[in-house]
């Protein structure tokens, strides 16, 4: 079921999605791209969702402009000396050196990246820059699921990673412990990959968001809803190729 929230000028369509595990209260979310997603009891009627999502208009107006911002300064990456990009949530000046004949590398250099690469030109640059943030996703997400793994009671032992570029999605759990994560993660701050590290092995105990996943999460990470949603406000950034 599609529905419209009006809130002054303002208007947001959400999708209502009904949820087993649910009682008496919505789920209301603002996800990465500013898309409002309602998670209802089964058999709630049309009428109650809207009232209580009209409640709650004024917080998710909010959340959907400062979406809206991130986006408009989220601009196409030119992969020219001196943009900013991102490692572990921070930025790093590009330099770029231009060797005919040699190897793309990426060197992580005080207060920037250093990429020597044979024609410098954006392509170039986008190539080597995508295969060392995967290098380094890679090395990182491992060695700190397995320390995260070693902390959980529910984890017998580190499952495994793999990475897959996603638009809207920062990680999954498969039902059989595969964990699969965003390259493009390696960009945030330690925190705010903790927290989604930490939200894929809680699913190796609870495979739904249930009471009990949420309250895992507040016994392990009691802030993590602070590094979602500082994650949430900077996926425009991080994610724009």
């Amino acid at each position: 079921m599609r529905l419209t929230l009006r809130y002054g000028a303002k208007t947001a369509e959400y999708e209502v999605r009904e949820s087993a595990r649910l009682r008496t209260k919505l789920r209301i979310q603002v996800e990465p791209g500013g898309v409002l997603v309602v998670e209802a009891p089964a058999g709630a009627s049309e009428s109650k969702i809207r009232a209580g999502v009209q409640k709650r208009a004024r917080w998710i107006m909010d959340h959907i402009d400062r979406f809206e911002a991130y986006r408009r300064h989220a601009l196409p990456r030119e992969y020219c000396g001196g943009e900013a990009h991102f490692y572990l949530g921070r930025r790093h000046k590009l330099k770029i050196i231009v060797q005919p004949g040699a190897a793309r590398s990426v060197r992580l250099i005080a207060g920037g990246l250093e990429v020597t690469a044979p024609l410098g030109d954006a392509d170039d640059v986008r190539l080597a820059l995508q295969r060392w943030y995967r290098n380094r996703a890679l090395s990182y997400f491992n060695l700190r699921t397995a320390r995260l793994a070693a902390e959980l009671p529910w984890v017998e032992a580190p499952p495994p990673v793999r990475l897959l570029k996603m638009k809207r999605y920062w990680g999954s759990c498969s039902p059989h412990g595969a964990i699969t994560l965003n390259p493009a993660l390696i960009k945030a701050p330690i925190h705010c990959v903790e927290y989604v590290l930490l939200h894929e092995l809680c699913h190796l105990a609870e495979h739904n968001h249930s009471p009990r996943f949420y309250s895992l999460l507040d016994r392990h990470m009691p802030k993590w809803r602070e590094a979602k949603e500082e994650l949430d406000s900077l996926s425009e950034i991080l994610l724009v190729a």
